[in-house]
């Protein structure tokens, strides 16, 4: 039996750049959109941001290999300088700035979650919320081992894990909850 991302692809033929690049740009918009969803946490630099979402997503709909892909094209638009990290900031500085970490979790998380979607896990709803909070948690892991070289020693998780916990479990829950939407739109 096909997973989802595999039966998209058999509508879809991989060789045909025609009718998949649409798709890829459209999820590499999602995530840049999701970018601008950006709140400033007062006590911390990283900000409360809907990346994650879009990046859970990704990797969960186009899988492994093209999940992959999308988010290293959307990193590579912003170490390039187009605006499409976080609330607009661009540049080489956001790489190895307090949120590169993070950044780089996002890489990271997409493979792994797209990995876990094309061997079925994007079949069932708790599936798919394990995938995603192992995820989330590589792009906490990412984010906090750079962000400990620019706090001070002992505030680490409270500037940046603890206050962003809850929504990232919210993001979870409703990136898992509108999968199947978003498989009904793509066929």
């Amino acid at each position: 039996m096909k997973t989802e991302s595999a039966l998209l692809y058999s509508y879809i033929k991989p060789n045909s750049i025609v009718k998949e690049l649409p798709i890829l740009l459209s999820f590499n918009l999602l995530l840049v959109l999701c970018s601008y969803i950006s709140f400033i946490v007062p006590f911390s630099p990283v900000p409360i941001t809907g990346q994650t979402f879009g990046v859970l997503l990704v990797g969960m709909v186009l899988g492994k290999t093209r999940g992959t892909a999308v988010v290293l094209a959307y990193l590579l638009e912003g170490f390039a300088g187009l605006p499409v990290f976080a609330g607009g900031s661009t540049g080489t500085a956001t790489f190895f700035g307090p949120t590169g970490g993070y950044l780089v979790g996002f890489l990271a998380a997409a493979y792994l979650v797209g990995m876990l979607a094309d061997r079925g896990w994007d079949k069932s709803y708790p599936k798919t919320l394990v995938s995603m909070t192992i995820g989330t948690a590589v792009i906490f892991v990412t984010g906090l081992a750079q962000l400990s070289f620019f706090v001070p020693e002992g505030t680490l998780l409270s500037m940046g894990f603890t206050p962003f916990v809850p929504g990232a479990l919210i993001k979870i829950a409703a990136a898992s909850a509108i999968l199947p939407s978003v498989w009904k739109m793509l066929k």
